[in-house]
């Protein structure tokens, strides 16, 4: 192997090195902005969102929070528009999110779903209610996709009973 050769193997070496450092400090960028916008509540059922106030139940509805396992397990249920709102005033304290509520929670960078899964983990990649109500068609709401992190009410028909439901108060 005469010299030239040996540089430039050493450079590739440095180069990806270097890559894989860079790829490493932006995820942990990436890890420190979510760590900062949500504390968890002591037993780890609740999420609060530093950036709205917010305080989000931590597992869809259905689901329960494991400590042992740190995720959410168990099936999240699902509900028509209807039921959904019933399902919310029966558990004290907590509500359905709006539009713009739910949709804050989002992340446009990931998919599948579409969401912090520190904060919220096992959240199903699917849609989500919301209490707002479509102002172009009563037959709709508004849903949030946790699959890609849209918004939309054309899908929403609010006798679909294949949503799922995230409280928050």
């Amino acid at each position: 192997m005469n010299l030239m050769t040996t540089f430039c193997a050493h450079v590739r070496r440095i180069h990806l090195l270097a890559s894989v450092l860079l790829l490493a400090g932006l995820c942990g960028a990436q890890t420190a902005q979510a760590q900062a916008r949500y504390s968890y509540s002591v037993d780890g059922t609740e999420v609060t969102d530093s950036k709205t106030g917010l305080v989000w139940q931590r597992c869809s509805a259905g689901q329960s929070w494991s400590a042992a396992k740190t995720t959410c397990t168990g099936t999240a249920a699902t509900y028509t528009h209807e039921a959904a709102l019933s399902f919310a005033k029966t558990q004290t304290g907590w509500r359905l999110p709006n539009v713009k509520e739910l949709s804050s929670i989002t992340v446009k960078t990931r998919s599948n779903p579409a969401i912090d899964v520190m904060a919220f983990p096992a959240t199903p990649s699917s849609w989500f209610w919301t209490s707002t109500p479509s102002a172009f068609n009563a037959s709709f709401a508004w849903g949030v996709n946790f699959k890609a992190g849209y918004v939309h009410y054309n899908s929403s028909d609010r006798n679909s009973p294949n949503f799922q439901v995230r409280l928050v108060r």
